[in-house]
């Protein structure tokens, strides 16, 4: 079989190569799983780049998430699932790859209904914007909700959320083109802030001006606005944090967080959902199954790349301003 790999960490253009491997072998609990499709997100290149929260067992293959159909499985669970197609959450990277070996619980049917390109997407940012939203931070109707990075593929979903659910969203973006683009899709406010060049209090007063202040707030940036976002907060206010786009630290004053109140968290996908009970687990994969058949989760697929021309994917991933996801298709005829 054919698999991504690299031996050393860097730039993914530069360190993943293709290489010819060993069909692996399920062992006790385990299945084989014949890749379809893996997209490749923000997690995957940091993972490659050695800057993820996880270092990587070198060599390594990188992928994190994806879809396939289980051909062999072990164990009772393993032998149930073969010839059905899953959503592989490879929580030690792997699905860049034409068959992937792992635990049995760590796949999910879905159903025949999705295409390939939104079940191949199907964990990390459409639960992630379950998570958030509907069961850590319990957003009702009519309330705020403020994001960054809301042109992102999850911001774009957040907004289309609050907007299926009734909740509203307050989006900050970095350039001045995206508000007309958001506002179309739902988007309640949208506020233009670059911390290049403004203080963060002008972003303050305006998402206060907005909204009156927000219980709510989720963030993959950090840095400077990470840290404004703590004073856009009301009493008892919560900040996810799920990302370091700016690699750089969040500041809050003891000012902000002890007379309000207010708490800044951490949110990691993997560990989250392995705190859930299966049967909750079950009833999260049925809730964003059918919010991505009704287009409010479904991912927005910018180009596809056959697993052999992984370099001018993982290049394409970083293009900038680009939007939509880009696909690893391990179900296409292999190209030279």
């Amino acid at each position: 079989m054919l698999a991504a790999r690299f031996t050393q960490c860097g730039s993914p253009s530069q360190v993943l190569a293709i290489e010819d491997r060993p069909t692996p072998i399920p062992e006790d609990g385990e299945v084989r799983v014949r890749m379809l499709a893996s997209p490749i997100n923000p997690s995957d290149l940091l993972y490659i780049q050695g800057i993820y929260g996880q270092e990587p067992a070198l060599p390594a293959t990188p992928g994190f998430e994806g879809v396939g159909v289980v051909e062999t499985g072990d164990g009772l669970f393993g032998r149930l699932l073969v010839g059905r197609r899953v959503c592989v959450l490879n929580r030690a990277g792997g699905n860049w790859a034409e068959q992937v070996v792992l635990p049995a619980r760590q796949v999910i049917p879905l159903s025949s209904r999705l295409p390939i390109e939104q079940a191949a997407t199907f964990f990390v940012n459409p639960m992630s914007a379950v998570a958030m939203v509907e069961e850590i931070h319990k957003v009702r109707r009519g309330e705020w909700l403020l994001q960054g990075a809301a042109g992102s593929s999850l911001g774009r979903m957040i907004i289309r959320l609050g907007r299926a659910s009734g909740f509203r969203t307050c989006n900050v973006v970095r350039r001045p083109e995206q508000v007309d683009e958001l506002r179309a899709l739902g988007a309640d406010e949208v506020v233009v802030f670059d911390a290049t060049k403004q203080d963060p209090a002008q972003l303050v007063t305006e998402v206060r001006r907005r909204t009156g202040g927000t219980r709510c707030a989720i963030d993959p940036v950090g840095g400077v606005v990470g840290s404004a976002f703590t004073d856009c907060l009301t009493e008892r206010g919560r900040l996810l944090v799920y990302g370091s786009l700016t690699e750089l630290p969040i500041c809050a004053s003891p000012r902000t967080l002890i007379p309000s109140r207010i708490s800044i968290e951490g949110f990691w996908l993997g560990p989250w959902m392995l705190g859930q009970s299966l049967p909750h687990r079950l009833r999260l994969v049925r809730r964003v199954s059918r919010l991505i058949q009704q287009g409010v989760l479904a991912s927005d697929i910018s180009e596809s790349f056959p697993l052999t021309e992984i370099r001018r994917a993982v290049e394409a991933a970083v293009e900038p301003h680009r939007d939509g996801k880009i696909l690893l298709r391990m179900d296409q005829p292999r190209s030279c």
